[in-house]
């Protein structure tokens, strides 16, 4: 049996509103199960919670727990064939089928002939096999709408996308080259087309057919290598984007890089900030961007927060009050200050909205739980994948961890249904249902 912490409540207490009146508490479910070792991003849908695991020995193995207890469900052996250490260690894609059932589709280790592995499709709750197909190399399968993308042959010239029905694995429509799914809903999806002129295409999901189109280049300027990695995420209307610098090793040359934002709709770009970077950790991109400034020399300005509707900084700390070397970012439960980390020292906080210095005595921050993690001891992959990162809470004025059980906040757990999922810094999954509205979290 697993080591669930088995389910428990907790209490959390809100004002009435009224002057004089009795606080009101609200009860709300939360599970932990530490019986696993969770190295990618959680996936949930239709009461199915899957992660890829690792094992004592380096193997890895496909998880599925049930969304309401934590309890594991089953697990199955998975693999990676093609993917980049740069990409983090895939995630299962996780898709209600026509009937509402859940299928979990991983990668698993079994080769045949000149494959290389088999996508296997599964039922969510039992762990039953539907349907397989073979792989020569893949960045792994994703969610799309009520289908399942996948960007196969992607170490070689015949790369190419499919869109597959999750109960059948029916190919239903394919285009060529390698692509991303960066949003999706039940009648479209948004594929990032990773190629020497990359781009946002918006297709039809019934049909395939293409809706619409965005260069990168028109959207952040010219210039762009994704060598350096991306990010996207979408709220109410619109996609925001985030692509970051590469510096190729031959010129020194350093890619464009920054922030976009275009409209779900049409594909319109509705504002830029070129020469920015993403700093974490931090919320996602497309409800919570908070970026640097870089200069034409390489040097770092202060901080902003920006509007993710309209891309305007809606609050910001100047490079003057950046403290020196040997800080780590953190910030409180709603983004609404800066904390500058010193592990085991006195730190810094700043108001973002008015840019002025808060005393560091009553603050706290969530920051990374390591600092300095270690390459994931993988057995039969490439070196260089590193587990999901975690965050921990911190004392500003001791540099210290904080007390207490608190759950992440939503800006870093996003939330699914009323659902927040993390994991631990030892890979165990916690989840609480708080009813959070559903929003992409840091890493989508």
């Amino acid at each position: 049996m697993p080591r669930l912490l088995a389910i428990a409540l907790v209490a959390l207490t809100a004002a009435a509103g009224c002057s004089g009146s009795d606080a009101a508490t609200a009860e709300f479910p939360v599970w932990h199960n530490t019986d696993l070792n969770a190295i990618s991003r959680t996936i949930s849908a239709g009461g199915v919670v899957s992660a890829t695991s690792m094992k004592p020995d380096g193997d890895l193995e496909t998880v599925a727990l049930d969304q309401k207890t934590g309890k594991r469900l089953w697990a199955h052996p998975a693999t990676m064939a093609g993917r980049l250490p740069g990409m983090g260690v895939s995630s299962p894609a996780v898709v209600p089928s026509a009937g509402g059932e859940p299928v979990v589709v991983a990668l698993d280790p079994a080769r045949k002939g000149r494959w290389n592995a088999t996508l296997i499709a599964r039922d969510g709750t039992s762990g039953r096999q539907l349907w397989t197909r073979p792989i020569h190399s893949t960045f792994g399968p994703q969610r799309c709408g009520p289908y399942v993308c996948l960007s196969e042959h992607t170490a070689l010239r015949a790369a190419r996308v499919v869109v597959l029905d999750p109960a059948t694995g029916r190919t239903l429509w394919k285009l060529p080259g390698i692509a991303e799914v960066e949003w999706s809903d039940a009648t479209r999806v948004l594929l990032l087309r990773l190629a020497a002129n990359p781009m946002i295409e918006s297709y039809e999901l019934k049909t395939g057919r293409l809706q619409w189109q965005q260069p990168l280049d028109q959207a952040l300027g010219p210039g762009i290598d994704m060598s350096g990695g991306w990010a996207f995420g979408a709220t109410g209307q619109n996609l925001v984007g985030y692509v970051a610098p590469y510096t190729n090793p031959r010129t020194k040359k350093v890619s464009t890089f920054g922030l976009f934002s275009v409209r779900l709709a049409d594909g319109a770009v509705n504002w830029m900030r070129p020469s920015v970077v993403r700093v974490y950790p931090s919320g996602n991109p497309g409800s919570a961007p908070i970026v640097r400034p870089v200069d034409t020399h390489g040097a770092y300005g202060g901080f902003a927060r920006l509007d993710a509707d309209s891309g305007r900084v809606v609050g910001q700390i100047t490079s003057a009050e950046v403290p020196g070397a040997g800080w780590w970012l953190a910030f409180p439960d709603r983004m609404d200050k800066l904390g500058f980390l010193k592990h085991d020292g006195k730190g810094a906080a700043y108001d973002f909205a008015t840019g002025k210095a808060l005393p560091v005595e009553e603050e706290a921050g969530w920051s990374f739980c390591v600092t300095d993690p270690k390459p994931l001891p993988l057995r039969g992959q490439a070196q260089g994948f590193y587990s999901v990162a975690s965050l921990c809470r911190y004392d500003l004025s001791s540099g210290k961890r904080a007390g207490g059980d608190e759950a992440p906040p939503s800006w870093f757990t996003g939330s699914q249904d009323g659902w927040r999922l993390w994991r631990d810094e030892k890979g165990g999954i916690h989840a609480v249902n708080d009813g959070t509205p559903t929003s992409p979290g840091m890493y989508g």
